[in-house]
């Protein structure tokens, strides 16, 4: 499967929530905080892609912070490869759909996730185009997959994006690989409009 090469310089828009788990709920899951978040991927990226990923933040020792990215998938089979190969991303394929309307400085915003099976649905209302543009920086670090033959990958992350709080609704399919969020809360709710990064 042909890939970019890194780094891919991605722009997109991005609506993340954060919550809190209590317990552990997997190998790879232990309490903590969890970041979960639906992405469009668009021109001019070098692929173009939806996604829905879960991350949180690791202590990787003399790397210091980093993030960890537990659970994701794509609708795209090159950036499936890629992210696998190059940094250890365990993604799996999926279908998405996202639909979007706007009335003056509201977005709103609907996406649901499934493989077979549905995995999430969540709705955003933001009016993060008014929003000032931040900087952003971070690093992340994947522990061995077989397609890293058992090598821990690591990735800087760099860029900005319009960013807000926005108001989220997330509704997690309970017999699903998410299905350990569902019914939780989030604690908050942001909009990243227009990012520009460079990833890898």
């Amino acid at each position: 499967m042909d890939y970019p090469a890194a780094p891919w310089n991605l722009t997109g828009q991005m609506w993340l929530s954060v919550f809190r788990i209590p317990e552990k709920t997997g190998p790879l899951r232990p309490p903590g905080v969890y970041g979960v978040a639906f992405v469009r991927y668009e021109e001019p990226s070098p692929l173009t892609y939806g996604e829905l990923l879960v991350a949180r933040p690791v202590n990787a020792g003399s790397l210091g912070r980093r993030i960890s990215i537990t659970d994701i998938w794509v609708d795209s089979p090159a950036s499936r490869a890629g992210g696998r190969e190059l940094w250890g991303i365990p993604k799996e394929l999926c279908d998405f759909t996202q639909d979007t309307s706007r009335r003056g400085p509201l977005t709103h915003t609907e996406w649901s996730a499934g493989a077979q099976h549905p995995i999430a649905r969540a709705r955003f209302d933001d009016v993060s185009r008014a929003a000032p543009r931040v900087p952003m920086r971070a690093g992340i670090w994947q522990p061995a997959i077989e397609d890293t033959r058992g090598l821990e990958r690591t990735a800087p992350l760099s860029g900005s994006a319009r960013a807000m709080a926005c108001r989220a609704r997330w509704d997690f399919a309970p017999d699903g690989p998410l299905g350990w969020l569902a019914g939780r809360r989030s604690l908050a709710s942001f909009r990243l409009t227009d990012f520009r990064l460079s990833f890898g």
